[in-house]
């Protein structure tokens, strides 16, 4: 099982995207998801096929947030500015786990 954590507390299961085709799909066809998806090597995420809105932090090279979004179905960000690593979240998830910009995250498996 793999985890993501902030400061050794646990925030959610975690699924790790490594190949390109898992981080192309991400969380299409899901229709909910608990836990966290974790998209190494990205900048930038779309919601084309989506059937529910996300929750989306951006993560430089140490998983410390750059930023977060709420990106409902349909949608294309921009790429973040220091951004390596995308972790994605059903909506709402963020708001649960207290998770913001300047967190440090990890993923342990």
């Amino acid at each position: 099982m793999t985890w993501l954590l902030r400061d050794g507390d646990v925030l959610a299961a975690a699924e790790v995207a490594d190949g390109l085709a898992a981080r192309s799909k991400g969380l299409l066809g899901r229709t909910g998801y608990e836990g966290a998806m974790v998209l190494p090597r990205t900048r930038s995420i779309h919601t084309f096929g989506m059937r529910f809105p996300v929750d989306v932090a951006f993560c430089d090279h140490d998983l410390v947030v750059v930023g977060v979004a709420r990106v409902p179905p349909m949608r294309l960000t921009r790429p973040r500015r220091g951004g390596r690593t995308v972790i994605e979240a059903q909506a709402g998830a963020f708001e649960r786990w207290g998770l913001r910009a300047g967190d440090r995250l990890e993923v342990r498996g």
